[in-house]
């Protein structure tokens, strides 16, 4: 995974609330392979219903920030739905609430979930609608968000997840940092009880 330690980049507003992960990615497109580029499935419906979905206009382009409403991520457990939007060059997402399987694979798949306060969360997606194309900065370290507005906010994040963000590794590296230690475990496993196998 690649490190997250600070973002400064083109923040995208999505005034929607309940998203799901069908509407982030419909479960028609998951029999596709991962290789063929869940991004180009991205909120798939919507789009095909709206020809000017926010993140289709110019403004936005080559955003890595969205700033979603609540409970973003909801419904089925389909990591797909982060496969979708990373792959779409998105980083972090910012909303007051998140799916609690969505917010898990957000951070094993290298993506910086942020919750702040509902009313800080419409301010922010109210500044990017009134300022199309405005950017914002995270920084992981310190635990802050610039909005476009300029004023600073400070969020939680676990310490694992941020260990892991910060060097970025998933879960498999963390394990492979202690591949000897592991080895020598199972050969003293296996002399000690060679009844085991």
């Amino acid at each position: 995974m690649k490190p997250f330690t600070t973002l400064t980049a083109v923040a995208v507003p999505l005034d929607i609330v309940n998203v799901d992960t069908d509407r982030i990615i419909p479960a028609r497109f998951l029999r596709q392979p991962r290789s063929a580029g869940y991004e180009n499935f991205l909120f798939a419906d919507l789009r095909e219903a709206d020809a000017s979905f926010v993140l289709d206009r110019a403004e936005y382009r080559g955003a890595q920030i969205l700033v979603a409403a609540d409970n973003f991520g909801c419904g089925s457990s389909r990591e797909g739905a982060v496969w979708a939007l990373a792959g779409s060059g998105l980083r972090a997402w910012i909303a007051p609430s998140f799916g609690d399987i969505f917010f898990e694979n957000s951070f094993k798949n290298g993506v910086l979930a942020i919750v702040l306060p509902p009313g800080r969360v419409t301010e922010l997606r109210a500044a990017l609608e009134a300022k199309p194309g405005a950017s914002m900065s995270i920084d992981l370290a310190a635990q802050t968000v610039t909005g476009p507005d300029g004023r600073v906010d400070r969020f939680d994040v676990d310490p694992f997840r941020k260990e892991c963000l910060l060097a970025g590794l998933d879960e498999i590296d963390l394990t492979l940092r202690h591949e000897a230690d592991i080895a020598a475990y199972e050969d003293r496993r296996r002399r000690e009880r060679p009844w085991l196998g």
